[in-house]
C-alpha cells in the first residue's frame, strides 16, 4: 500500500465522481476476493483483465462480487442485470474496466 492513492481509498471516503477511483476500488475488491485463487492472470488486475477468463469467475463468484461492491460503495440495488446481460442473454465476459465504468455511471448518473 505504497500507493497515495491506495490509502486514501483505504482511509477515506471514496471519490465516485472520479473513474480511476471507482476503477482502483473494483481492483481492490478482486485482489481480495482472488488473493488465495489459482488462477491464469499473470500480472497485476488492470482494466483490461477479463473476470471470467483471466480469474475464472463462475456464477457464485459473481453473486459474492456484487455484494463486495453493494458493501464497499455502501449503496444496494444497482442495476446488474444490464451489466451481466445483453439482448436477453448473459454476456460470456466482463473485463475489470466495464464493471469500473458501469458503477461509475450509477454513482453519478
Amino acid at each position: 500500500m505504497g500507493n497515495s492513492l491506495e490509502t486514501k481509498n483505504m482511509n477515506a471516503k471514496l471519490d465516485t465522481s472520479n473513474r480511476d477511483d471507482v476503477q482502483l476500488t473494483v481492483v481492490q475488491i478482486l485482489e481480495d476476493m482472488t488473493k488465495d485463487w489459482e488462477h491464469g492472470l499473470t500480472g497485476p488486475i488492470t482494466a483490461e483483465t477479463g473476470l471470467m477468463a483471466d480469474l475464472g469467475f463462475e456464477s457464485i463468484d459473481m453473486v459474492m462480487l456484487i455484494v463486495a461492491i453493494e458493501e464497499r460503495f455502501g449503496r444496494k440495488g444497482f442495476p446488474f442485470e444490464q451489466l451481466f446481460m445483453t439482448e436477453g442473454r448473459y454476456v460470456e465476459e466482463l473485463s475489470v474496466g466495464t464493471v469500473a465504468e458501469f458503477l461509475h455511471r450509477q454513482l453519478n448518473g
